[in-house]
């Protein structure tokens, strides 16, 4: 399967990343990609940009070298409630919005009830397009309470290939269990790079070579397509 769209990318401006946006845009081209995300970190995270950078999108093309570009944010997850680190007035103007819980915003904790309201609570929020690494073991969760409710809202469960290779080591065994359910019950899933550097942009082949392991359906995985991937958000209220 091509994968067609990588929406979990981050830039310089996220303060632990290497790459500018046009340097990632290029990237994305050379590899490809049809549908670009570029979702920096909200504010919470140490040297993570002010909000006032994600109320400036309105400056950025809608395309970089034949790539379409949106422009959204993972945000941050900043307590127990479900509540996010970005102003509501800014979620609603986000092409795409990611929620995740970091350890730099969040103590980590063994207390799954604890963990699954946090992401069961963000995914009544209207704005959330996508539960990214949710695999993570420092912050353990009922799995299939997450996936029934993701089928609910109709938000994507993220697979991170981040997680699998550089980052959140020991997720794997979390996000096969995820994936299978996803399986299970129907639930679309993307595959996301989370690169912080552009090369790594759209490289899925850690995330793949598990999905491939359990035979999950490709009409499961939103990446083969960019107007699925459209169509999903203008689902959602958006307009393109």
């Amino acid at each position: 399967m091509k994968c067609l769209l990588d929406m979990h990318t981050h830039t310089i401006v996220s303060g632990h990343a290497y790459s500018t946006l046009i340097e990632n845009a290029k990237s994305a081209s050379e590899k490809g990609l049809q549908l670009l995300g570029t979702t920096d970190h909200g504010s919470s995270m140490p040297s993570a940009p002010h909000e006032w950078y994600f109320a400036n999108f309105k400056v950025l093309p809608k395309e970089l070298f034949g790539v379409t570009m949106l422009y959204g944010c993972e945000a941050n997850i900043v307590d127990y409630e479900g509540n996010l680190d970005l102003p509501m007035f800014l979620q609603e103007k986000m092409d795409i919005l990611i929620a995740s819980i970091h350890e730099p915003v969040m103590e980590s904790n063994e207390d799954a009830d604890l963990n699954t309201s946090a992401f069961l609570k963000v995914m009544d929020n209207p704005n959330v397009h996508i539960i990214g690494h949710s695999g993570n073991p420092r912050f353990p969760i009922h799995e299939e309470e997450l996936v029934k409710k993701a089928k609910e809202k109709n938000i994507l469960i993220e697979i991170n290939n981040s997680s699998f290779v550089s980052s959140r080591i020991g997720s794997e065994k979390n996000c096969t269990k995820i994936a299978r359910l996803c399986k299970e019950h129907g639930v679309r899933i993307i595959l996301n790079s989370d690169a912080h550097f552009c090369l790594n942009i759209g490289n899925f082949d850690a995330a793949l070579s598990m999905l491939n392991q359990i035979d999950m359906p490709e009409e499961l995985i939103i990446n083969r397509s960019k107007e699925e991937f459209l169509d999903f958000l203008r689902v959602k209220g958006k307009n393109f």
